[in-house]
């Protein structure tokens, strides 16, 4: 992976089916623990700019608290296509969870 930038700790991750906001580089990145495994993408839904990583998971996807709409977290689709957000390759070594933008 190139251009990787520290994110933080595994302990301050979410924990399983849930996700939460992190601030790295400049922008605001949604993690989302789906069963004990880690998604960064984009923390902006696309339908209102609601804050994603403020939202629940329900169904493996990652539910906007604003208006509802449904993001997945690995492939950052939505429930509507061709509409999606940028997603972010994350690498787990020594404790410490690296994200690729």
């Amino acid at each position: 992976m190139a251009n990787l930038v520290k994110l933080g700790a595994v302990s301050e991750m979410p924990s399983p089916n849930e996700a939460r906001e992190f601030e790295c580089a400049n922008r605001t990145i949604c993690v989302a623990n789906v069963g004990g495994e880690l998604s960064a993408m984009d923390n902006e839904c696309r339908h209102s700019g609601g804050p994603l990583g403020q939202g629940v998971i329900e169904g493996g996807k990652v539910i906007c608290p604003w208006h509802g709409w449904a993001w997945d977290p690995k492939s950052g689709a939505a429930h509507v296509p061709d509409v999606k957000v940028e997603v972010y390759p994350l690498k787990v070594e020594n404790g410490e969870v690296w994200i690729e933008l």
